[in-house]
């Protein structure tokens, strides 16, 4: 975590325009969040650059609303003792929800976006009612379990695998969900649940749960490699999450990595789709002689048992094993040095629902990979790391989506009505 004066200098500056209250408010309040231990007054005005007046009307604004509370005082130099402003974390909730094709996870999380409560159900069979039939009780059994108010409760944030439709809420023809047709799911779980439900990609989801939770400084710039049961990516930009024109930024499965591959559905070669995944990691596996190729199907319960087991025979010294993990290391990295060196981001965060299993693996032969790579590598370095929210960040992330769009300071605030 960064020290309190390390991340006053990286605060997003605030604007002493008119009419610029609500983009303010959010400066501030996100200044607050950031620096877990509270500022004072004082120190909110060199974080945001805002006046000394506007920052105490907007802080008078918040401590009335009950986002931020009084947390005891400090002595720093000659003067009086200055109060300290603390978020007040319990305020306002919002739920998370990762759809998966093989497991639905669900979290409840604060204004800080700490996880409250966490709990998964098995996604059933791909038939959309029956999913959101399970999504509903589940939502209603976690705030039940924690015992909070419904009233509390910003909305539902769901993360699901794209493409989507964002207009409309609805989820189009995702590879790993089949029957899954335009599925109107924001309205239909929005109906189903009385909260307000926003609908965002897994990769994107992944994306801001890393930036609310994350301890680099939120004006930097980061390449999201989501391994979840299709590869996808996601790019912060300037402390932004980009989401493209049709909110649907990050779609790789087709990019080609190994022009020697097996051939995908699309016509081509080596797409990512077919050698990156975690099915296509397992078929390589049988393959390579692993294990025999005596699976009952290729349904994501089945790839997943298969996947687990593969890591854990690498993790335990097989050499077969290990190979087949390492050649997936070299694979991805042509996806990524690709990407990295058209985007020339800071730095690339690796995490999704697989990250886990293949952290040790990757973590060891990815660097290196990247490094040789590079286009920029005699100017600056491209470190890698796993997310910081483990392997629930789409559900984390879809959560703090609600949050996001409440509390975060948003360049489009600062357009004037012509």
């Amino acid at each position: 975590m960064m020290r309190q004066d390390e991340a006053v200098n990286v605060r997003r500056r605030g604007t002493n325009l008119p009419k610029m209250g609500d983009f303010n408010q959010s400066v501030i309040l996100e200044a607050i969040r950031r620096s877990g231990d509270g500022l004072s007054r004082t120190e909110l005005v060199t974080a945001t650059g805002l006046s000394a007046q506007t920052v105490t009307n907007i802080t008078r604004r918040l401590l009335d609303e009950a986002l931020i509370s009084e947390a005891g005082r400090t002595i720093s130099g000659p003067g009086k003792p200055r109060t300290i402003l603390q978020l007040n974390a319990t305020s306002r909730l919002s739920i998370g929800v990762h759809l998966d094709p093989s497991v639905m996870t669900f979290v409840l999380l604060d204004l800080a976006g700490s996880i409250i409560s966490h709990r998964t159900a098995k996604t059933p069979a791909n038939d959309p009612r029956r999913i959101i039939e399970a999504m509903t009780q589940s939502i209603d059994s976690l705030v039940a379990d924690a015992d909070v108010s419904r009233a509390s409760i910003a909305g539902v944030g769901v993360a699901t695998p794209g493409p989507l439709d964002a207009a409309h809420g609805s989820v189009i023809d995702p590879p790993k969900l089949h029957s899954w047709h335009r599925v109107p799911l924001r309205d239909a779980l929005a109906e189903a649940t009385g909260f307000a439900v926003t609908l965002e990609k897994d990769t994107t989801a992944a994306a801001v749960g890393e930036l609310w939770r994350g301890d680099a400084p939120p004006a930097g710039s980061f390449l999201l490699v989501y391994l979840g049961t299709g590869i996808g990516t996601a790019l912060v930009l300037d402390g932004d999450v980009v989401r493209g024109s049709s909110r649907n930024v990050g779609e790789v499965g087709h990019i080609i990595v190994d022009p020697a591959g097996p051939m995908c559905g699309c016509g081509k070669r080596g797409c990512v789709e077919v050698v990156c995944t975690p099915q296509a990691i397992v078929e390589s596996a049988e393959a390579a002689g692993v294990f025999a190729d005596d699976r009952v199907g290729s349904d994501a319960e089945s790839v997943d048992e298969r996947f687990t087991e593969l890591c854990v025979r690498a993790a335990g010294g097989d050499t077969l094993a290990t190979e087949v993990l390492e050649r997936s290391a070299r694979h991805l990295s042509v996806l990524i040095s690709g990407l990295a060196n058209m985007l020339d981001v800071d730095r690339i965060v690796v995490g999704g629902p697989f990250w886990s299993r293949l952290e040790q693996v990757y973590l060891r032969r990815l660097p290196g990979l990247l490094e040789a790579q590079s286009a920029t590598r005699v100017v600056r370095d491209l470190p890698l790391s796993g997310t910081v929210v483990g392997d629930d960040v789409a559900a984390v992330g879809a959560g703090c989506v609600v949050l996001d769009e409440v509390l975060s300071p948003r360049a489009s605030a600062l357009f004037l009505d012509s």
